[in-house]
């Protein structure tokens, strides 16, 4: 049996008010089906490449040329994974991850799950608000606190998107995702990177990572990729798209999925290649060495290459991925507070609340610190997500591998294997960058 369709008009951040609204029609050739359940991948892979990467990523590039580039791939790899098995749970059960953990654990287990989450989407918002707030101030030569204002008025663009359906925010966010493409396609051609070089680091290599500082490096890259509120999210939005409940329909949706969610991640994948592609052409290959800050590479970007335009579509590139998470991180508020509360508010408001408690730490550290807040948040904030990941992590595993819940989609062996092994490498990474951090700090 289909899901009904909604029969009044919808708002695209509030996912169980769209649920079933995309009909995929059951006699369709097969290159009309993947159009129509491509979508959903797009808004997950923007977490993969949100200012919190970029911030590792330059650095990696700067310091350590193209040798960190194969942790790249191996940890958007990782992240495929684990977006897959969400997609699964979402299109089986017909709920998220965020009600069935409402409904499988105590309520103050459920409450706990529910602050982690939210605390992560706040610590996202928090990156958000630093590269949009940065971009702003590179391009209009503002001071960062009147960039950090300026970012308040996003909750404006969610106020124009009420009424619209879920397929004109998927095309918003493909036209952000094109647009800093675009940038970074026309900075390599720029840049002219060594291109055997760049072969060279895409293969693993243990002795690349072997001492201290590109290990810590290496874990920043893998806590800045894998976000946990994706996990959340994915796990809703697949569910917009209109699934027959017989086990054949269900197949199919989860195959076409997974083919939406690996090439939209293979995107993420290229983006932040790209930065570090960038960084190590442009620094690295030049002898600057010890870019570690945004600001840095833009104002660098302009005399290593001979040409300021290559420093403008970097700002440009960098406010469109701050814009774009802004989108993904209200759909995933909504998700978590309907998922684990039960409760739903009208999605500016939740927009607004966000970004609020996101400005607070922002203009803090701004008027304290100035521009070298920058650097110092956005690694605060990815040690925020590190923390929470695990929580998001193990419930979700735990679920696909269970069969009264998930029936003949259950987790085969070899997945189940990969998934906690994926868990406690990301755990152990993650504990050992928040423990490093916390020691670097003091």
């Amino acid at each position: 049996m289909a899901y009904k369709l909604p029969t009044t008009a919808t708002a695209p951040f509030c996912p169980s008010e769209v649920k079933g609204s995309v009909e995929v029609p059951q006699g369709a050739p097969f290159w009309k089906k993947i159009l129509q359940f491509a979508g959903p991948g797009l808004l997950i892979s923007i977490g993969y490449m949100d200012p919190g990467n970029w911030a590792t990523d330059i650095e990696a590039g700067s310091r350590y040329g193209y040798n960190l580039l194969f942790v790249v791939m191996l940890s958007s790899l990782a992240a495929m994974a684990l977006q897959c098995l969400s997609m699964r749970l979402g299109i089986v059960t017909g709920q998220d991850l965020a009600r069935l953990s409402r409904a499988r654990y105590s309520p103050n287990v459920a409450r706990v799950q529910w602050l982690l989450a939210e605390l992560s989407i706040v610590a996202c918002d928090l990156a958000e608000v630093l590269g949009g707030a940065l971009a702003f101030h590179l391009l209009l030569g503002c001071s960062l606190t009147t960039g950090v204002i300026l970012t308040a008025f996003d909750t404006l663009i969610v106020l124009g998107l009420q009424g619209k359906n879920f397929r004109s925010l998927e095309a918003i966010i493909l036209g952000l995702i094109a647009t800093v493409g675009v940038g970074y396609i026309i900075e390599l051609v720029l840049v002219q990177p060594h291109w055997p070089s760049v072969a060279r680091g895409l293969v693993p290599s243990w002795h690349a990572v072997g001492e201290r500082e590109p290990l810590y490096l290496a874990i920043g890259i893998l806590g800045a990729t894998v976000m946990p509120h994706n996990l959340y999210l994915h796990s809703s939005i697949v569910q917009t798209r209109v699934v027959r409940r017989e086990k054949r329909s269900i197949a199919s949706a989860i195959s076409l999925s997974r083919l939406d969610t690996i090439v939209s991640l293979v995107l993420a994948l290229l983006i932040n290649a790209a930065i570090l592609i960038l960084a190590a052409a442009a620094f690295h290959a030049t002898g600057h060495n010890e870019v570690t800050d945004i600001e840095d590479a833009y104002k660098l970007l302009a005399p290593v290459v001979g040409s300021g335009l290559a420093a403008v579509l970097f700002a440009v590139t960098l406010l469109a991925s701050g814009q774009s998470s802004t989108f993904t991180g209200t759909v995933a508020g909504q998700v978590i507070m309907e998922g684990f509360l039960n409760l739903k508010i009208p999605c500016w408001q939740r927009r607004f609340i966000t970004r609020a408690l996101a400005l607070v730490p922002a203009l803090i550290g701004v008027q304290m610190l100035g521009n070298g807040a920058v650097g110092t948040l956005l690694v605060a904030s990815q040690v925020v997500l590190s923390l929470q990941l695990p929580f998001a992590l193990w419930p979700l595993i735990r679920m696909t591998n269970d069969r009264t819940l998930m029936g003949d989609f259950t987790n085969r062996m070899p997945t189940r294997l990969l998934a906690w092994l994926l868990f406690g490498v990301i755990s152990a990474a993650n504990l050992w960058l928040v423990v490093q951090t916390v020691g670097w700090i003091a």
